[in-house]
């Protein structure tokens, strides 16, 4: 199924909107808005806030950039973009 062009975009950019949302909200929120909050909690024998600040924004990051990579190519496939590899052919040198 192909989809047009402003369709194409139109869920690319509303992907990246939302997702750069979820990072916003998670580094910004949870690791310094809500520290005093989370720190009521533990994880692995640290401050819940503080282990949010120095690794789970970061987990969460990687997570996130997995789902854009993921679902682009989802997207891609839908509008009939999606890269094979049988049709591509290595350069050629000519000396």
């Amino acid at each position: 199924m192909n989809m047009s062009p402003a369709g194409y975009w139109r869920v690319q950019i509303r992907r990246t909107l939302s997702l750069l949302a979820i990072w916003a909200i998670v580094s910004f929120g949870a690791s310094i808005v809500a520290i005093d909050a989370l720190n009521a909690f533990t994880i692995l024998g640290m401050p819940l806030g503080f282990w949010m600040a120095q690794q789970g924004s970061i987990l969460v990051f990687i997570v996130l950039v997995w789902y854009f990579a993921w679902s682009a190519n989802r997207v891609d496939q839908a509008a009939g973009l999606e890269e094979d590899a049988s049709h591509t052919t290595p350069p050629t040198t000519d000396h």
